[in-house]
């Protein structure tokens, strides 16, 4: 894709499973990536791939629900690789749980990882790029956010707010060069779904309900996501902003 050889790039989650793949993709584009995981071990697994076939990438621990560290993390990833380009907001957590059935703390820890998480990404790099007056950032949110889900609902309201602020931001920002945009994946094979589906008590009758609600009639991988994020942050997308994106096979059809 167009304009994303040699731009820094940012992914948050990026020792995960879409994250990973993400940040893999980037590199095969020329991208230079800075892997950001709470999990140093899992970061540095994402760049070692990357190195090892030859990419440009670099492994960075960020609790990103602590501001003060995430000012740190993003000042460390600019000094190795340069002026971030565009960022990938992924990292993210959830929980099977009825809300009845939740604790406050559940909530705080949903919001912290999911809504605020974000905003301190976003508050740590935004400054740059209006400075430079360019930048791309896509947010992973979820089809729950679009359409709600049983089971989800605070994880749901996160990701919802998550597009509200998008929207916002593409719209404030809009006249500094910065895009905002959004994917929102729908089931999909990765350790965060594997926890998901273990809360609901029935994992097999979960996964065989989401499968059969699919249209295109399977769960999605990793790597179905990426060719979505990547086009956000190219020069393909440089007219589309405060746009919603769902890779969903098809579960669901928001016009």
């Amino acid at each position: 894709m167009r304009g994303l050889k040699d731009k820094v790039v940012i992914v948050t989650g990026g020792g995960g499973g879409i994250g990973g793949a993400t940040c893999r993709r980037f590199a095969e584009e020329g991208a230079k990536v800075a892997v950001f995981d709470i999990n140093r071990a899992a970061a540095e697994a994402t760049a070692a791939a990357i190195a090892a076939a030859a990419g440009a990438a670099r492994a960075f621990a960020c609790d990103i629900t602590d501001h003060a560290g995430v000012l740190a993390a993003v000042a460390a990833a600019e000094a190795e690789l340069g002026p971030v380009g565009v960022l990938v907001n992924n990292a993210g957590w959830d929980v099977f749980r009825l809300f009845k059935d939740s604790t406050p703390e559940e909530w705080q820890k949903l919001i912290a990882i999911n809504l605020v998480g974000a905003l301190n990404m976003h508050h740590a790099v935004l400054p740059g790029m209006i400075a430079r007056k360019a930048g791309r950032i896509v947010n992973i949110a979820s089809d729950a956010a679009r359409v709600g889900s049983t089971g989800e609902a605070v994880y749901a309201a996160c990701k919802a707010g998550l597009v509200g602020f998008s929207k916002t931001l593409a719209r404030e920002h809009a006249r500094h060069g910065i895009t905002v945009n959004v994917v929102c994946p729908g089931p999909t094979a990765t350790t965060l779904f594997e926890s998901y589906k273990q809360g609901a008590g029935s994992p097999e009758k979960l996964e065989e309900a989401f499968r059969r609600a699919v249209p295109m009639g399977r769960i999605g991988t990793p790597e179905d996501l990426p060719g979505a994020i990547l086009f956000f942050a190219s020069d393909d997308a440089a007219y589309i902003t405060g746009q919603v994106l769902s890779v969903s096979g098809g579960l669901t059809m928001v016009g």
